[in-house]
């Protein structure tokens, strides 16, 4: 196995662990690469390809094991175990991110969620308790926390990314339509719903 993936392959990998993951909760045991192909407009041929690359998971005529596929991608992609985020923003966008079964499905715990406003502190979003803005250093390193998710509106966006860069975070996951500047040792993947539309109908109408 490559020690380090590409962007190019870490990109599809993860588009095959959504696909394999709501092929499960549907109830599937098996899927072929073409199933798989028809879910992400990614050629079969490819799809084959860059899993054999790890070993043999499918056999022909019979697709792919769901249940080992999905451990085999996790352990690629080294998402196995409990990986403790930190979300910040209790608004409506933080509480549906708080809300949303999705991150545990994959081992991603919100293990704090922090907010400015003091009538949100103490109240429950998701399953998590909203603490005072002021603990994000202590809690972020209390509760191992590695990754923070910034839901909050664009002109708090770089003081929020600041104050979790302070508090040792190297991954931040950005909801807001801020730019972020940030130590080139920080990772900032940025999220903007209205960006990903407009890729999508460029080359569904092109």
């Amino acid at each position: 196995m490559p020690d380090r993936l590409t962007v190019g392959v870490a990109a599809r990998l993860s588009r095959y662990l959504q696909v394999l993951t709501q092929a499960k909760k549907m109830g599937k045991d098996r899927i072929s690469s073409q199933e798989i192909s028809d879910y992400t407009n990614i050629n079969a041929t490819q799809i084959r390809r860059d899993l054999s690359a790890f070993g043999k998971f499918g056999k022909r005529g019979v697709g792919y094991n769901i249940d080992s596929l999905l451990g085999e991608i996790r352990k690629i992609l080294r998402t196995q175990g409990q990986h403790n985020i930190a979300l910040v923003g209790a608004g409506r966008l933080g509480q549906a991110i708080a809300s949303s079964p999705i991150f545990a499905e994959h081992g991603i715990n919100i293990a704090a969620v922090f907010d400015t406003d003091p009538d949100k502190v103490g109240r429950t979003v998701g399953n998590v308790p909203v603490t005072e803005y002021s603990r994000l250093k202590e809690t972020v390193r209390e509760k191992n926390i590695i990754v923070g998710v910034l839901a909050v509106p664009a002109d708090n966006a770089q003081q929020a990314a600041d104050d979790l860069v302070d508090a040792g975070l190297k991954i931040i996951f950005n909801y807001s339509e801020a730019l972020l500047d940030v130590p080139s040792d920080v990772q900032v993947h940025t999220s903007n719903p209205a960006v990903e539309l407009l890729h999508a109908l460029y080359f569904h109408l092109t």
